[in-house]
């Protein structure tokens, strides 16, 4: 799905955060801060985003702009998958989040099964490098790479965690409603298909 206003905005705001992290003309500094209020207001018309929250959002950055990494781990037992119920929209999505700083993408994946879920894995292979933008989630405020980890069970049990309400596994064909900025049916069906048929090949976009 495509959202030509919410791109314009985007490269508008990388523009704006270039000049203003690199240039030193007052002058071309008010230029470049013009640049980024209208890139927050189109984001805040488009996606009906409070502006001041979208400002929020774009203060954080700093330097030069580059994607969020959002890192899901791919846990499958017995031909289901598993997911989160996540308590921010009450939907659900196969574990997963922010990649911190210090961690490795495996380790992120681990880490977010084991406190969204409960359950203790190991992360191996890499199932899919995905850009947001060329799938059928809803608008973000963020550019984001969503990065898929096929995790295999060692311990632990199943509970929720701290952003999360329920958890369990799903077969394909009774997948719960599902969270889409986090993830849509189709990226679970290839992650799950990929796993299964054990193919070796990442999805990259």
């Amino acid at each position: 799905m495509q959202y030509p206003w919410l791109d314009v905005s985007r490269e508008l705001q990388s523009i704006a955060q270039a000049g203003l992290t690199f240039c030193e003309n007052k002058y071309d500094v008010e230029r470049y801060e013009q640049i980024m209020k209208l890139s927050q207001k189109i984001i805040a018309d488009f996606t009906d985003i409070e502006y001041e929250k979208v400002e929020k959002v774009f203060k954080m950055e700093e330097g030069y702009l580059t994607p969020k990494v959002d890192v899901r781990g791919v846990v499958i037992r017995d031909d289901k998958i598993l997911l989160v119920r996540e308590t921010i929209d009450g939907r659900w999505a196969m574990p997963g989040g922010w990649a911190d700083v210090g961690y490795t993408p495996k380790e992120t994946a681990e880490k977010e099964v084991m406190e969204e879920s409960g359950l203790i894995v190991k992360a191996g292979r890499l199932l899919a490098v995905l850009d947001k933008k060329c799938h059928q989630h809803p608008p973000d405020i963020n550019y984001v790479y969503k990065i898929f980890i096929h995790c295999e069970e060692k311990d632990g049990e199943l509970k929720a965690g701290m952003e999360t309400s329920e958890v369990g596994f799903f077969d394909l064909d009774n997948l719960p409603e599902l969270s889409t900025p986090r993830n849509t049916r189709e990226q679970i069906e290839m992650v799950f298909n990929k796993v299964k048929s054990k193919d070796a090949t990442a999805e990259i976009d």
